[in-house]
């Protein structure tokens, strides 16, 4: 069992030895640091890297150097990855610094849809059902457009509309068709996300009405528990192991890492 989505105190999440050492703990043969990073320049984006302090893109050398003295401490693998934020708008930006940075493999995720994180249910709840239909349908086209872009070996919760009261449920088949369809043609593979599975919401990415449609596309999964905390991994993983044996799925590692 390896790990491929956990986070450190380089994004949102603790200190990167706790975070091994939780990987180690719970017997995985492997653990990628994904942590975020954007690259927009636009007002918003700079203000949220300012507020949030998301700024791999300027310290991941001194993280790639952290994660180097941690290969020589665990007898683990440690993968040294990136959690992008996608924007069709950006893709310049984010090729030439995948380029220029050279991870082991890159996540790219969708949060924002107009300048609104998905995950935030204030930003929708005033809105009209229309409205809410229109949020959905352009989080699907930003999504194939992720997919289409070829710039990452993986897509981060493919359905993260689904952890949102006012936008859970409104996914219909046609999103997921077309996004099958992106993936079957693509590089890029989603991930099994268990970044929800075990709290109130009991979510896990992608839905199994999903999940039913990737399968019948052939799009093959990898699996990540997408853990900000030393004490959810274990259970998350632990989680994602019985999800893969009770689904049958033989979950794939990112662009020829070691599954």
């Amino acid at each position: 069992m390896r790990d491929f989505h956990v986070h450190s105190n380089y994004s949102d999440g603790k200190f990167l030895r706790s975070m091994a050492q939780a990987a180690a703990s719970a017997g995985l043969e492997g653990v990628g640091f994904a942590d975020h990073c954007n690259v927009a320049t636009r007002d918003h984006h700079a203000s949220m890297r300012s507020v949030y302090g998301f700024n791999l893109d300027l310290t991941y050398e001194r993280r790639r150097r952290g994660i180097e003295r941690l290969r020589e401490e665990f007898s683990l693998e440690i993968y040294d990855a990136v959690e992008m934020d996608y924007d069709p708008r950006d893709e310049a930006a984010i090729d030439a610094f995948l380029s220029e940075a050279g991870f082991d493999y890159a996540i790219g995720s969708v949060h924002d849809v107009d300048g609104k994180n998905v995950q935030v249910s204030s930003h929708f709840d005033a809105m009209s059902e229309a409205e809410r239909d229109a949020v959905v349908d352009a989080y699907f086209e930003q999504l194939v457009a992720l997919v289409e872009s070829e710039l990452f070996e993986i897509a981060a919760h493919v359905d993260l509309l689904e952890r949102t009261p006012p936008l859970r449920g409104r996914a219909t088949d046609d999103h997921y068709r077309r996004v099958a369809r992106a993936f079957a043609e693509s590089r890029t593979i989603p991930e099994l996300n268990a970044g929800r599975a075990l709290s109130d919401v009991e979510v896990v990415h992608p839905s199994d009405r999903f999940l039913s449609i990737l399968r019948e596309y052939d799009v093959a999964v990898t699996v990540g528990t997408d853990s900000h905390r030393p004490s959810e991994l274990p259970d998350r993983a632990a989680f994602l192991a019985d999800f893969v044996d009770e689904t049958g799925l033989e979950p794939v590692d990112p662009d020829g890492l070691a599954a």
